[in-house]
């Protein structure tokens, strides 16, 4: 069986919000891919951000600063 482990989910409100992100994240070689949103999540769209939980705070500061927006950050076992 396969060992779960933390993981950084990132939500949206819409797909387009989804989309910019990932052009954001690649374009800035940010850490992270698109997937779709967990079923232990409910979200707006049906896309999330996956990325180490470590990197929570550096992928939060460069969205912010980018000036993208999200629905929340969630840590969860997967």
């Amino acid at each position: 069986m396969r060992q779960k482990k933390s993981t950084l989910i990132i939500t949206f409100a819409t797909t387009t919000q989804a989309m910019a992100v990932e052009k954001f994240c690649q374009d800035h070689e940010l850490p992270g891919r698109i997937i779709p949103v967990p079923r232990e999540i409910t979200a707006g769209c049906g896309l999330s951000w996956k990325a180490a939980p470590e990197d929570r705070e550096r992928l939060a500061d460069a969205l912010r600063d980018g000036g993208l927006g999200w629905e929340e950050m969630h840590i969860i076992e997967i």
